[in-house]
C-alpha cells in the first residue's frame, strides 16, 4: 500500500504486523460543511418522526450489525489489535443495546406530571439537534454506539467525528445505518483534524458535543464547547480500584480481576488498574493472580483463543513501558512481564506488579495496557483511602462476603460506579460515568436519553 502522511490522512496500521492497512484523506472544508447541514436536515425530519418508528429503525440497525457481524469484527481486529472473539462480543453487544433502547426508550421520553395544582404542569424532553461525537479506538462501535442510541431515540442526530486509526470501523458502521435505511442526516461520519473539530464545535449546527479519550483531549474539547455555549459530556480516563477484603471468595475475586485488568488487552478506562487487597490474603491473592494471568493465551488476534493481543498503537506501548520502568524504578516488585514483547507487532508482556505504594508511577498514573498492580490495604478503611486517592473516579469494584459493609464503602468511594463482588462494564440498564478527572455526564439508561433533551416545562393556564 503506497505510504502517505498523517497530516493529510488518517493512517490505520495493523497492531500485528505493523503494515499499514488502510489511509483515509482528510474532508475539506466544503465536505465538513456539507455534513452539518446534512445533520441539520436531518434534524428536522428526525425530530418530528415518531418514536415508534425510531425504535424500529433502532431494531433494523440490530439486524444490519449483526448481518455484517464477522466483516466489522475482522475490521476492529485489524485496525486495533482486540482479539477476535472480544470483536464479535462487542458487535453483539451493540446489537443488544439497539434493541434493547428500543423497546425502553420511548418510555423514558414521556411527559411527566409535576406537582402543581390540577396537574396543569409536566415536563417534556426535546431532542437538542446535532450531536458532535468525538470517539476512541478502543472499542470502535461500542464506545459510538452506547452514545449515539440513546441520543438517537430522543430525536437527536449524531456526528461521529472517530479515531483516526479506526476509520474503517467507522465506515463500516456508517454503511450499517445505510443498510437499516436511516434517513439522510441522522448519523453522520467526519474524517477531519483537529482544526475540523473546532470548527464543527463553534458551527452554530451543532447543539452539544461528546468525547471518550483521555484528560488532555477532554480538557481542550470541554474548554472549546464551553466558549460556544454548548452542552459536552465527557467520560475521560480511569485508574479504577479492585479491592479485595479479608472475607472476600478469592478464586471468585482473581476470575474477575484478570477479566477487569486485561480484557481487550487493558485497553479499557474503567479496567481494574490498581488492586487493592488486604494484607491477610494478599499473599494468597497474589500468587493466585500471576498463576492465572500466566494461563492467558498471548497472540494472533484473529485466533479464537487468543485473550490477549497486540496494543493497538505503537506510541501507547512506548508511553506504557516507559510507566513500567519507571514505577520498577520508584521501587515495585516485578512478579512477570514488564516489557516489550519480542518479535514483530506491538505486543506488550502481561505484567504483574506488587508491593506498589502510593507514591509510585502505576498508582497515581493511569497505565492503559496489560499492566496490574497490587497494592496492600491495613484493612477497609485504609483501602477505602487508598481507593480514593486518585485524580480518577470513573468505577471501583469491592470484593467482600459483608455486602453491606460493601454497600457502606460504596457510599465513601467517589466514583461514578461501583461493583460489589463483580468487575465493571457498560449496560444499557444503568448509567456510566465518572466524576473529578473521568469526567462528566452520563451515558446508558434513561440519563443517556436525557443528557441531550431540553427538559422542557410547559404550564397550562398559570394564573
Amino acid at each position: 500500500m503506497t505510504s502517505v502522511s498523517s497530516l493529510t490522512h488518517a493512517i490505520s496500521i495493523n497492531p500485528t504486523t505493523g503494515e499499514q492497512i488502510g489511509h483515509y484523506p482528510f474532508e475539506s472544508e466544503s465536505a465538513l460543511q456539507a455534513a452539518l447541514s446534512r445533520a441539520a436536515g436531518g434534524f428536522r425530519v428526525w425530530r418530528k418522526t415518531a418514536v415508534e418508528q425510531r425504535a424500529q429503525l433502532l431494531i433494523a440497525l440490530a439486524q444490519a450489525l449483526r448481518n455484517s457481524a464477522d466483516k466489522m469484527a475482522t475490521m476492529i481486529t485489524l485496525e486495533m489489535g482486540k482479539p477476535i472473539t472480544q470483536a464479535r462480543g462487542e458487535i453483539e453487544k451493540c446489537a443488544q443495546l439497539c434493541e434493547w433502547y428500543a423497546e425502553h426508550g420511548p418510555a423514558m421520553l414521556n411527559a411527566e406530571s409535576t406537582l402543581v395544582e390540577g396537574g396543569k404542569a409536566r415536563i417534556e424532553y426535546r431532542p437538542l439537534g446535532p450531536i458532535l461525537a468525538v470517539m476512541p479506538w478502543n472499542f470502535p462501535i461500542w464506545q459510538v454506539l452506547r452514545g449515539a442510541v440513546p441520543a438517537l431515540i430522543a430525536g437527536n442526530t449524531y456526528v461521529l467525528k472517530h479515531a483516526p486509526n479506526v476509520m474503517g470501523s467507522a465506515y463500516l458502521l456508517l454503511e450499517a445505518f445505510k443498510n437499516a435505511d436511516f434517513p439522510q442526516g441522522v448519523f453522520e461520519v467526519l474524517n477531519v483534524t483537529p482544526d475540523g473539530v473546532s470548527t464543527a464545535i463553534a458551527d452554530p449546527r451543532i447543539a452539544a458535543v461528546t468525547l471518550t479519550g483521555s484528560v488532555r483531549a477532554g480538557m481542550a474539547i470541554g474548554a472549546q464547547a464551553g466558549a460556544a455555549l454548548k452542552k459536552c459530556v465527557l467520560e475521560l480516563g480511569g485508574s479504577d480500584p479492585f479491592i479485595v477484603l479479608n472475607d472476600a471468595d478469592l478464586d471468585e475475586a482473581v476470575k474477575a480481576a484478570v477479566i477487569g485488568r486485561y480484557q481487550n488487552t487493558g485497553q479499557v478506562c474503567a479496567a481494574a488498574k490498581r488492586l487493592i487487597v488486604e494484607q491477610g490474603v494478599v499473599e494468597e491473592f497474589t500468587r493466585k493472580f500471576v498463576e492465572a494471568t500466566g494461563k492467558l493465551v498471548v497472540g494472533d488476534p484473529l485466533a479464537a483463543d487468543t485473550y490477549l493481543g497486540p496494543m493497538a498503537r505503537f506510541d501507547l506501548r512506548d508511553e506504557l513501558d516507559q510507566q513500567v520502568r519507571d514505577t520498577l524504578e520508584e521501587g515495585a516488585t516485578l512478579l512477570m512481564g514488564g516489557k516489550k514483547a519480542q518479535g514483530p507487532g506491538n505486543f506488550y508482556e502481561p505484567t504483574v506488579f506488587a508491593n506498589v505504594t502510593d507514591q509510585m508511577t502505576s498508582f497515581k498514573q493511569e497505565l492503559f495496557g496489560p499492566v496490574a498492580s497490587i497494592i496492600t490495604a491495613r484493612d477497609a478503611a485504609h483501602a477505602l483511602e487508598l481507593a480514593n486517592d486518585s485524580e480518577f473516579g470513573l468505577a471501583a469494584t469491592v470484593f467482600t462476603a459483608n455486602v453491606a459493609l460493601a454497600q457502606q464503602m460504596a457510599g465513601e468511594l467517589e466514583t461514578g460506579g461501583v461493583f460489589i463482588n463483580g468487575y465493571s462494564a457498560s449496560d444499557p440498564r444503568v448509567t456510566f460515568g465518572g466524576v473529578k478527572k473521568s469526567g462528566f455526564g452520563r451515558e446508558l439508561s434513561h440519563f443517556g436519553v436525557r443528557e441531550f433533551c431540553n427538559a422542557q416545562t410547559v404550564w397550562l393556564d398559570r394564573r
